[in-house]
């Protein structure tokens, strides 16, 4: 789109006069992408580029480049230390390198040893308390440019802009203290609209900064995007436990009583492991061991209300909404929540209270809110776990994507990196693409699948 080619154009300017910037274009206008093809485009560097991001999204940045770029190659450093240590050893012959926050600072000392051409920080709030590990992590590193990426440049103090710009241009704002007497106190204490002036004009250059309302006629009425989260260490041990022994179970049952007779324990076993990339929690109930998509789909309704957007979020687990409710109660954003078990009166009333407010989270059951919903004053749409048929996502996107909705409606399809998850979305795609398998409104989409591809999901071989 026009403006992704404007941003990728100015990462070029900037880097071309070795300054850094922070690319802070409202979530949903394609950061991620304008970088990919920024790096992509830089033919002559010999340096590899490192993109540092929360844990949640570290998948997602591997997934797009393998979606929009996939002529550069590209290293996850991930896992347990001494996993990390040998990949950072070997990267030399990468072009991109992704890690997340929390690994950046165990491994500092290893990052440190390198020169990288470029470094991006993504959701660059992460570093705007400068007295953080986070922050100084970033700031110890060696490269040609930094570059940061935030859709919320400043949520509460200007010192936030301050340590950001401290990454991208160092002493470009001066030291901390001479900041907060030249600019922080006289705005926010003096109320001072000259100094306030003086810093944007002087900071303008180096922000770029694009909202969904300016380049409204360049955007789709809906856009869909898969979103890839890891998991945590108790999750990805939980998940491989139960894996092996569901595949275990299940290829003996398929080569004695074979896929027809089997049909209530696969959808149990792929439900489970469903559970398990959602929230351990949805069936464990002294699980603690957290949920890397849970903590994406918080980032991502955390920047979507900041910016005064208005959120629905659909899961086909009741537990796991009441699980995203207390993060949500913890977290001070307002909420409400709709699931079969109420009461026609009560779910109107939920519905006109989300409407009548200004900018919130509605938390619904995708069976109890899929249809004969209208609340197009949401623009913004999670599902937290994949429902097995794409019609049923489509109708409950179709809450706010209907007629009287005059915002850009973003879809957000949240799927567990390397698991069923990924296998059932890929699977999904294939059968769309095939016409004579198009999966029909109100079909399920385990009943279209047969025993060849269950066996796929489940990584059973077939019968000699």
């Amino acid at each position: 789109r026009n403006y992704q080619l404007t941003g990728v154009k100015w990462l070029k300017s900037m880097a071309g006069y070795s300054f850094g910037g922070i690319l802070a274009d409202e979530m949903g206008l394609g950061k991620t992408l304008q970088v990919l093809a920024f790096i992509a485009g830089e033919r002559e560097r010999k340096q590899p580029c490192l993109v540092v991001a929360p844990t949640s999204i570290v998948y997602n940045w591997r997934a797009e480049a393998e979606k929009f770029t996939p002529g550069i190659k590209v290293l996850v450093v991930a896992g347990p230390k001494e996993r990390r240590t040998l990949l950072i050893c070997g990267c030399g012959g990468y072009d991109l390198i992704i890690t997340s926050y929390g690994s950046l600072k165990n491994d500092v000392e290893d990052y440190q040893k390198i020169k990288f051409s470029y470094v991006f920080v993504d959701e660059a709030q992460n570093i705007k308390n400068p007295m953080t590990l986070n922050a100084n992590s970033v700031k110890s590193l060696k490269a040609k440019c930094c570059f940061a990426l935030t859709g919320t440049p400043v949520e509460n103090r200007l010192t936030e802009i301050w340590s950001i710009f401290d990454f991208v241009m160092p002493g470009f704002l001066q030291d901390r203290n001479s900041f907060v007497n030249t600019y922080e106190d006289p705005i926010a204490r003096g109320k001072n609209t000259d100094k306030m002036n003086e810093l944007a004009s002087r900071i303008k250059p180096f922000i770029l900064r694009r909202m969904k309302r300016e380049v409204l006629s360049e955007l789709p009425e809906k856009i869909e995007t898969n979103y890839f989260s890891g998991m945590t260490d108790r999750q990805k041990k939980l998940y491989a436990a139960y894996y092996k022994d569901f595949k275990r179970e299940l290829a003996a049952r398929l080569d004695e009583s074979g896929f027809e007779r089997n049909h209530i324990q696969i959808f149990a076993a792929l439900t489970r492991l469903r559970q398990i990339c959602a929230h351990p929690g949805t069936f464990l109930e002294d699980y603690d061991g957290g949920s890397c998509k849970l903590e994406l789909a918080m980032e991502i309704i955390s920047g979507s209300v900041s910016s005064g957007h208005s959120v629905l979020v659909f899961s086909q687990f009741t537990k796991m909404l009441k699980i995203i409710r207390d993060e949500l109660e913890n977290s001070s954003i307002r909420y409400y929540y709709l699931d079969g078990a109420m009461k026609p009166e009560e779910r109107a009333m939920e519905v006109d209270n989300f409407n009548s407010d200004r900018e919130a989270v509605f938390l619904i059951s995708l069976k109890a809110g899929g249809t004969g919903l209208n609340l197009t004053k949401a623009d913004i749409v999670i599902h937290f776990d994949p429902w097995w048929n794409p019609a049923v996502e489509s109708q409950a996107s179709d809450r706010a994507h209907r007629i009287g909705q005059k915002n850009v409606v973003q879809v957000y399809k949240l799927l567990t990196e390397g698991t069923i998850e990924e296998k059932i979305a890929l699977l999904q795609e294939r059968k769309k693409n095939l016409t004579d398998s198009v999966i029909k409104p109100g079909e399920n989409f385990l009943s279209s699948l047969d025993e060849a591809e269950i066996r796929e999901l489940f990584g059973i071989r077939g019968q000699d």
